[in-house]
């Protein structure tokens, strides 16, 4: 392996004949598979991470905002620059905040299509195989990354919408030994998205590992890795809870089919390896060879934190260096299905491509059910949830303190709409989203436990139920919906729609 690493071989025989910078043409179409992506995949500003992302930029832009149990989502912001940047962006470009969102996502689309489109440059010697890397990519997006609870890129801004096009960015520097250039993506990924930095860092190590000691990457990878292990905080029972309710932070937890996710990918890139050789396309064969070894490398690091003693290392999250295989693979895949299958007819693309968008979209309308397709900034909303958020937003101070049903993100049609984000009120602490942060940050657990426990039974809940609620945390407002019937008499509620009610407590 030292000897196919060798970094005259890095990059492609003939790279006179590719243009290394897209010309206006190539760029236009990679604005238009953009534009496809987004059409295919759909946009939801605010639901799942976005409420933990969300309110820390909104915070930034508006101090006043969040007074009471903004742990659960500072503890992220906190952890990147990724806050930060955007609230920047909207105070330079005086764009209204929901196009501001709009636009970076969108860039990061084109982005990561652009980088597909380098490293492919660098893999393969036609321009077919090019377009065919990154149409493959920009069809699925929105695909599950095995069991590790990821796509290749959300329907929302995250920090990892930044991230992974700034990773394959670092690679393909890296293969064309752009040190400096590679240098300075390191460190953008490390201040956006930590975690994937060490996937990109160790990654390219092990591409760039003629120049160490092969027989030692593995053991300085476990040392990076781990190094910061002891700072760790102790395991209480109630962060055992909420890893509980994360199964997909333990790779022996995974269903069948997610481990199947895990070696077809492997086999396949195997395959890839063996007719990169055959063809002589050494640059794909040598990536083809790292990523193998890449992810059994984290592969057993995942095995090992599952064991009990581990147990306090689990929110590592090692599986998810199966994300940045499973971009690098569709680049592969789509650049050899191009180059091999497709090749000029149009009629042959057209017949893999239609079904396979026409799919990702289905799969994406039943995903929201209750949610346009594409939530367009400045749009009127369908969802009710959405709709009374908005309206609370609206009409209630900056310092109002709501309580939820725990599980309000599960109601039907509800789409996983973050309050937070969408309402910019302080709230308790839920059982969906926040579990999620206490996973990441164990200090939060006996806070999120108490609040989630005091609201055991809320379909039960009556006026002296959310008086105790009020005593005890202070609450002052309540969102409910038809179910919790029970629990409008002696409440005011200013606001009633679409079976649902935002009460004052008395």
């Amino acid at each position: 392996m030292a000897r196919l690493i060798a970094p005259s071989l890095l990059v492609h025989e003939s790279l006179s004949s590719p243009a290394k910078k897209p010309a206006a043409r190539e760029l236009l179409f990679l604005l238009l598979a953009t534009i496809g992506a987004l059409l295919v995949h759909g946009y939801h500003p605010y639901v799942e991470d976005a409420e933990i992302y969300v309110p820390g930029i909104k915070r930034l832009l508006h101090p006043s905002l969040y007074p009471r149990n903004s742990q659960f989502f500072t503890s992220h912001a906190g952890m990147t620059l990724f806050p930060p940047l955007i609230a920047a962006s909207v105070r330079l470009t005086h764009l209204p905040f929901d196009w501001a969102l709009f636009c970076w996502q969108f860039f990061c689309i084109f982005l990561l299509l652009l980088g597909c489109w380098h490293l492919a440059r660098l893999c393969f010697p036609s321009e077919r195989a090019r377009w065919g890397a990154v149409a493959l990519v920009g069809s699925l997006l929105t695909i599950p990354v095995a069991g590790t609870a990821l796509y290749i890129m959300d329907q929302y801004l995250t920090p990892r919408a930044l991230s992974t096009p700034a990773i394959v960015f670092l690679i393909v520097n890296s293969v064309e030994r752009k040190f400096l250039r590679a240098g300075l993506w390191t460190i953008f990924i490390a201040l956006i998205h930590p975690l994937m930095a060490v996937f990109g860092i160790i990654f390219c190590g092990v591409v760039m590992a003629r120049e160490w000691n092969v027989r030692a990457l593995p053991r300085t990878a476990t040392a990076f890795l781990l190094l910061p292990m002891g700072l760790f905080p102790r395991v209480t029972d109630a962060y055992i809870i909420s890893l509980n309710r994360h199964s997909y932070f333990f790779v022996t937890r995974w269903e069948w089919y997610e481990w199947v996710g895990i070696f077809a990918p492997l086999a396949l890139l195997w395959w890839f390896q063996r007719i990169a050789h055959s063809r002589g396309w050494r640059t794909l064969g040598i990536l083809c060879q790292a990523l193998i070894a890449f992810q059994l490398f984290f592969l057993i690091v995942s095995l090992v934190l599952c064991l009990p003693a581990f147990a306090n290392f689990s929110e590592l999250q090692t599986m998810r260096s199966l994300h940045l295989l499973y971009v690098l693979l569709f680049v592969f895949a789509g650049g050899l299905l191009a180059e091999f299958v497709f090749k000029k007819n149009i009629l042959l693309w057209c017949a893999v491509f239609v079904p396979l968008c026409a799919g990702m979209f289905y799969a994406q309308l039943q995903l929201f059910p209750g949610s346009a397709h594409i939530e367009w900034p400045g749009a009127s909303s369908r969802n009710a949830w959405v709709n009374t958020f908005l309206w609370i937003r609206n009409n209630t101070p900056n310092d109002a303190y709501f309580v939820l049903d725990p599980r309000y993100m599960k109601a039907p049609a509800e789409d996983v709409q973050g309050f937070r984000a969408i309402a910019e009120r302080s709230s308790l602490a839920d059982e969906v989203k926040d579990s999620g942060a206490v996973s990441m940050f164990p200090a939060l657990a006996e806070t999120w436990q108490g609040q989630v426990r005091d609201l055991q039974g809320w379909r039960n809940f009556q006026a002296a139920d959310f008086q105790r609620l009020h005593q005890q945390f202070g609450v002052d407002w309540v969102v409910l919906d038809q179910q919790a019937s029970n629990a409008y008499s002696g409440l005011d509620c200013p606001y009633e729609r679409d079976s649902l009610r935002v009460c004052r407590i008395p």
